[in-house]
């Protein structure tokens, strides 16, 4: 019986192991065994600091949302807020566990009325609404619920997530600019500004934050959004853009003018075309 030499199998090993020269190796952890497991604690979050020790790459930024990041919202906020709105509704039936709204959320896509639908479908609606007034209900029941939430994003009880602070100093002290989203919020800004608030003054101070204010007066706002014109730049590039769509207009017309042996004039103060027979 053939068996192979220990010489064979010694070359066979590197090449099912070892990627080619020019592939990056993935870093290899050892597994700890269960009694070091316990012992693991998860890593702090931090900006790796440049090569050479100078500042960051030209481009380089941090942008962060708000909800789901700075806090997390949708576990320790919506909860708790639903929680507050059935106590103010008088529905004393009604309470969110951590199990319950899991659930919902799972069963729903996280769709705030569909999760009301389904959770009093299962415990029963109040007996003095009519079914007729389901729709206006779930719509009261969102509404007191964020309220409860602009309360609760203001107050100690939803903290900042743990190691954002930290997060954001270090990418600061390594020169990368720190933006926040505050007008992408699901819930709207207020909340966001309420959450971004605990970082400090001292540490906002140092931040872009992005509110809806921030985004009119940008340029996108001013050319996308129709906002008023900000600066002479700006104003120079928007007549600079309304010249050349002029232009093009009397390109066009010129073209179809010819076609009917017509000369043509864009009056683009009066935006009248003036048409005459040659």
């Amino acid at each position: 019986m053939l068996r192979p030499s220990p010489r064979t199998e010694a070359t066979k090993t590197p090449s099912s192991v070892h990627a080619s020269s020019s592939a990056t190796p993935l870093p290899l952890r050892a597994a700890a065994s269960p009694s070091s497991a316990r012992r693991l604690r998860p890593m702090p979050l931090r900006c790796s600091s440049p090569p050479s020790g100078g500042s960051a790459e030209p481009g380089l930024a941090v942008l962060l949302e708000v909800e789901g990041v700075l806090a997390d919202v949708y576990r320790f906020g919506y909860r708790q807020a639903f929680n507050v709105a059935f106590q103010n509704l008088g529905l004393d039936c009604a309470n969110w566990t951590e199990p319950i709204y899991a659930d919902l959320v799972r069963k729903s896509s996280g769709d705030e009325e569909r999760m009301l639908v389904l959770f009093f479908d299962r415990i029963g609606w109040p007996t003095s609404l009519p079914t007729s007034e389901k729709g206006s209900f779930t719509k009261r029941v969102l509404s007191e619920k964020l309220k409860a939430l602009e309360k609760l994003s203001a107050s100690d009880d939803l903290p900042l997530r743990p190691g954002v602070e930290k997060f954001i100093d270090d990418a600061l002290s390594e020169g990368v600019p720190v933006a926040i989203l505050a007008t992408y919020g699901r819930n709207g800004e207020k909340i966001s500004r309420s959450i971004v608030e605990k970082l400090g003054p001292e540490r906002t101070s140092k931040i872009n934050i992005v509110g809806k204010d921030e985004v009119e007066r940008s340029l996108y706002g001013q050319l996308v959004l129709g906002e008023g014109v900000a600066s002479s730049l700006d104003e120079q590039l928007t007549k600079e853009v309304q010249k050349a769509a002029s232009a093009e207009k009397q390109r066009i017309a010129e073209e179809v003018a010819s076609l009917l042996k017509l000369s043509v004039d864009i009056n683009t103060a009066s935006k009248r075309l003036l048409l005459s027979a040659d």
